[in-house]
């Protein structure tokens, strides 16, 4: 009898903290599908009486140029560090050298450095090299603050490989590299999925460094252009909620397409140690 209850119970508790999580995602379709004369406070709990996609084509219109933008910054970015990751990973992993666990904890020291506290020497540097204000700019400070999480997933992911696998392919004769991608690289799927879900997560719902590196509207991704779908005087409710649809969506259909691989990663070492 007591274990029934507790099992009631349990999923009282669950259904309460999914009702929690889930409404202002309600909200957020329920006001996106609405007409702005429909849109209020009094009735953002009610369905639409008319589904409208005026939202979503306004939204569209206005951010289809910061989506592109935020493209061109996430894919490059993801894949660039993730690569320098996984050099890094084998390095740390496989590679026997003197001082190996300092240089690695002064990487990892890397994750643990604010954004706020080194965005003016950022914009010096990248205002030097001619690239402050444009998307590469952006690809080249993502790919240098990815390379710490990556360099440890990756890192732990390869410990787990055997030794005697690389001894194997040193003894044949293959150099660094050619075991890297003889060897290593065709089991490094699992980590691979997990590194670019992170990156392609964390590099497209970030705002600080795509709002003060890009000062340029045309320029700026998605995250930054969203915030300026917010009017001066009228705040069009419904296109800013369908804008917050469109900027979620690519992160969204990540995890629905990669997410089993993304926990069997996960599962597979890629973040033990």
């Amino acid at each position: 009898m007591k274990r029934r209850v507790d099992i009631i119970i349990t999923y009282i508790l669950l259904v309460l903290f999914a009702i929690f999580f889930l409404t202002p995602i309600y909200v957020l379709l329920a006001t996106s599908l609405k007409n702005f004369e429909e849109v209020s406070i009094s009735t953002m709990w009610k369905l639409p009486t008319r589904i409208s996609f005026d939202g979503f084509i306004e939204a569209f219109q206005k951010l289809k140029m910061n989506l592109k933008n935020s493209f061109l910054l996430v894919i490059p970015a993801t894949l660039i560090s993730s690569f320098l990751g996984s050099i890094n990973g084998y390095v740390f992993s496989k590679v026997r050298f003197k001082w190996a666990n300092l240089i690695f904890a002064i990487i990892l020291f890397g994750m643990f450095i604010p954004y706020q506290s080194i965005l003016f020497p950022l914009i010096r540097f990248l205002q030097s090299i001619k690239l402050y204000g444009t998307i590469p700019g952006l690809v080249l400070t993502h790919v240098i603050y990815g390379i710490p999480i990556t360099t440890l997933i990756f890192r732990n992911y390869y410990m787990e490989v055997p030794d005697e696998l690389v001894e194997a392919a040193h003894i044949d004769g293959a150099g660094f590299f050619k075991t890297y991608w003889r060897i290593l690289l065709p089991i490094s799927i699992p980590a691979f999925v997990v590194v670019v879900i992170w990156q392609f997560t964390n590099i497209w719902n970030e705002f600080l460094f795509a709002v003060t590196i890009t000062n340029d509207p045309t320029k700026q991704p998605v995250t930054v252009a969203l915030v300026n779908l917010a009017g001066s005087q009228v705040v069009q409710w419904n296109v800013q909620m369908a804008g917050a649809i469109l900027t979620a969506l690519p992160t969204l259909m990540v995890y629905i397409f990669l997410g089993k691989y993304f926990i069997r990663g996960l599962l597979a070492g890629s973040v033990k140690g």
